[in-house]
C-alpha cells in the first residue's frame, strides 16, 4: 500500500465526538443541526466525500470538547440515520452511541406547515412526525398529514 493510501486524512481528538458515516454532502447540515458554528473556541474537523467501502463516499465530523446528547442523536437521525457516533475521552473511544430513527419523530422538529394544529399556542401538542419512507426519508405530520419539506425541516428543529 502506498504512503498516500495509508495516510490518515483526519487527525485524532483528545475529547469530544466523532460522527462517521454521514451521507456525502450532508456534514454541513449536521453541523447546522447541532448548532455548531464558527464561534467555537475549540476545533471542529470536517471531511467531505471521503472514500468508504460501505457507502462509496461519506462525510466525517469531529467536534472537540463536546459530547452530543440524546436530543442531538434524534436530530442526527433525520439526516444520517446510519451514522456511527463515538464519544472520545483521552484519545480513546469511551462510548459508541446509536442513531435510531423510529416510526415517529416526536418533539425533534416542528411541522413545516405554519397553519398546522401543532403550532397552536393555546393547546400545545407534541410535535409528531411520522416516518413514511426511509430511502429517501419522507416524513408526514401526524396532525395535518402534510409531507414535510426535508430542506426546511432543519430550520424547524426544536
Amino acid at each position: 500500500m502506498s504512503r498516500e493510501m495509508s495516510m490518515r486524512r483526519v487527525t485524532a481528538i483528545n475529547n469530544g465526538t466523532v460522527i462517521d458515516h454521514i451521507p456525502a454532502g450532508c456534514a454541513i447540515t449536521v453541523l447546522k443541526m447541532l448548532g455548531v458554528d464558527g464561534g467555537r473556541a475549540t476545533p471542529v474537523t470536517l471531511a467531505m466525500n471521503v472514500p468508504s467501502a460501505k457507502m462509496g463516499l461519506k462525510d466525517i465530523v469531529k467536534i472537540e470538547d463536546r459530547e452530543i446528547s440524546q436530543s442531538d442523536l434524534d436530530k442526527l437521525a433525520l439526516v444520517a440515520p446510519e451514522a456511527s457516533v463515538s464519544i472520545i475521552r483521552a484519545y480513546s473511544v469511551a462510548e459508541k452511541l446509536q442513531v435510531n430513527l423510529g416510526e415517529a419523530v416526536v418533539n425533534v422538529a416542528a411541522c413545516t406547515f405554519t397553519n398546522c394544529a401543532s403550532h397552536g399556542p393555546r393547546e400545545p401538542l407534541p410535535h409528531r412526525l411520522i416516518v413514511h419512507g426511509r430511502e429517501p426519508l419522507q416524513l408526514r405530520c401526524h396532525y395535518c398529514g402534510r409531507e414535510q419539506d426535508m430542506d426546511s425541516i432543519v430550520d424547524n428543529l426544536l
